[in-house]
């Protein structure tokens, strides 16, 4: 009976003991689970915005932008599946239930995926990257960020316009800050009995005088045609991107002022009527009313 005892008692404790370390492991596997999900992702999202900002100062803000998401979602996803590993979850079924989903949700959003798609283009192609201002039709903006599914614009007077990726292949973009240097058209109209010659060496001494014009590409005046009150230029003179439109009020401004110094008459819409070959004055006669 003895050695049956401590055979029982043996076979006890190595199933005690195997129970102990089961219990371990799967306690193990739980706090492993709970620290990848309170641990690893606030640490990969930090990592990746240091990522976004480093790539931000050496490159650009959209080469930031793409190393965020191409470093972050990957990560996320290992992480998540990870934690699930050890908390216990069968991710078989879980697998496969996704991928029923994902399949229904494929036929049911076409247009996110084409969005998607688009997005590559955008990215690879680079029209245009985070901070340049683009036009979009009649839509002007500052680009705030470039996502997978959308490209999202400050306007001017401050509203947030969301453009779908699609949209932007298919239509035509304008880049107003892709060169460092553009170029502004100022039209001028001068009375027919003005200088033309005159009125050129005006217009550009005040580009000359202007210290943010730029003097290569040289500024200058186009004529462009007899409009029925006035003789019509175009003046057009080179400055920095950067503070364009500031520059284009100053020239305003200046032109107006030279112009009324030199006494060069800017002429307003008027009709002078003749008859045949006749330039005299129409005769005119106050009538006086009795009445």
């Amino acid at each position: 009976m003895i050695p049956v005892l401590a055979a029982v008692q043996a076979d006890t404790a190595q199933v005690l003991n195997l129970e102990s370390f089961l219990a371990t492991k799967e306690l193990n596997d739980v706090v492993r689970g709970i620290f990848l999900l309170v641990v690893g992702i606030p640490g990969v999202w930090m990592v990746s915005g240091w990522v976004r900002r480093w790539a931000s100062r050496a490159y650009s803000p959209q080469r930031g932008l793409v190393l965020e998401k191409v470093l972050f979602y990957p990560s996320f996803l290992v992480i998540v599946i990870t934690a699930l590993s050890h908390l216990g979850f069968q991710l078989a079924p879980l697998m496969g239930a996704a991928g029923i989903m994902g399949i229904a949700i494929g036929f049911a959003s076409q247009t996110s995926v084409s969005n998607i798609i688009s997005g590559f283009f955008l990215i690879a192609e680079e029209p245009f990257a985070v901070n340049d201002v683009i036009q979009v039709g009649d839509l002007t903006g500052q680009v705030l960020t470039i996502d997978m599914l959308s490209v999202k614009l400050r306007t001017f007077d401050n509203k947030l316009v969301r453009i779908p990726n699609e949209t932007l292949v298919k239509s035509q973009v304008t880049n107003a800050t892709r060169f460092p240097i553009r170029r502004m058209d100022i039209p001028v109209s001068i009375a027919y009995k003005e200088n033309l010659g005159r009125v050129r060496d005006v217009l550009l001494e005040v580009a000359e005088r202007n210290p943010r014009i730029l003097l290569e590409p040289e500024p200058l005046v186009i004529f462009q045609g007899y409009g029925d009150s006035s003789v019509d230029l175009l003046f057009t003179a080179w400055t920095r991107t950067q503070g364009w439109l500031e520059v284009k009020n100053l020239a305003y401004e200046e032109i107006k002022e030279r112009l009324d110094a030199e006494g060069i008459e800017i002429p307003f819409p008027h009709v002078t009527i003749y008859t045949g070959t006749v330039t005299d004055p129409f005769p005119i006669r106050v009538v006086k009313d009795d009445q």
